[in-house]
């Protein structure tokens, strides 16, 4: 059997535009440039797309679950219309002080994924814009990818000893390096 390619993406602030007052519904998730053509160019090229992402909106009240099912079907719908696809999405719930064990840097969300999908996670691609991003990957054995979209500029200028993360402009800089190296 083949081994399974799969790339790990960090929602906001890595396929859309960060918001400071959360992401709250379908009209507030705006794609960054580019950010789809790559999804879909990672899918034209086999790989799987699985979306992590920490959504404490909803422990907050600022969203509900059908809010972020709304959103995450937009999401879907215009990756589709670009032809790719989103494997699935995993999320957070709750607050950062909940002290769950799923809430990236803590690896419950991708130890969860790499159980569904019967896989080592491994050197497998997180793109993250965050700190919390790279913790997380580096807890599992992935490999951390930054992004300087969202969080990542003010991540990269606090000097966080991260010359050994991979940091590129965007989600669509990191899948040309991959696919040209592929």
């Amino acid at each position: 059997m083949a081994e399974m390619k799969l790339v790990l993406l960090d929602r906001d602030g890595v396929i859309n535009e960060e918001s400071d007052g959360y992401v709250r519904s379908a009209e507030d998730w705006v794609p960054i440039e580019g950010s789809i053509d790559a999804i879909a160019r990672l899918c034209q090229a086999d790989y799987r797309v699985v979306v992590v992402t920490n959504q404490s909106g909803i422990a907050r009240g600022l969203l509900s679950i059908e809010d972020l099912q709304a959103i995450h079907k937009k999401m879907h719908e215009t990756v589709a219309a670009r032809g790719g696809k989103i494997d699935a999405v995993f999320i957070c719930p709750h607050r950062p002080d909940d002290d769950c064990s799923c809430r990236k840097p803590r690896p419950g969300l991708l130890k969860s994924i790499a159980e569904r999908l019967d896989t080592d996670l491994v050197g497998v691609p997180l793109v993250g814009d965050s700190l919390r991003d790279v913790q997380s990957a580096m807890v599992v054995g992935a490999n951390p990818v930054l992004v300087r979209t969202g969080h990542g500029m003010a991540t990269l200028e606090q000097n966080l000893h991260l010359d050994k993360v991979q940091v590129f402009d965007d989600l669509a800089s990191y899948v040309d390096e991959l696919l040209g190296a592929a």
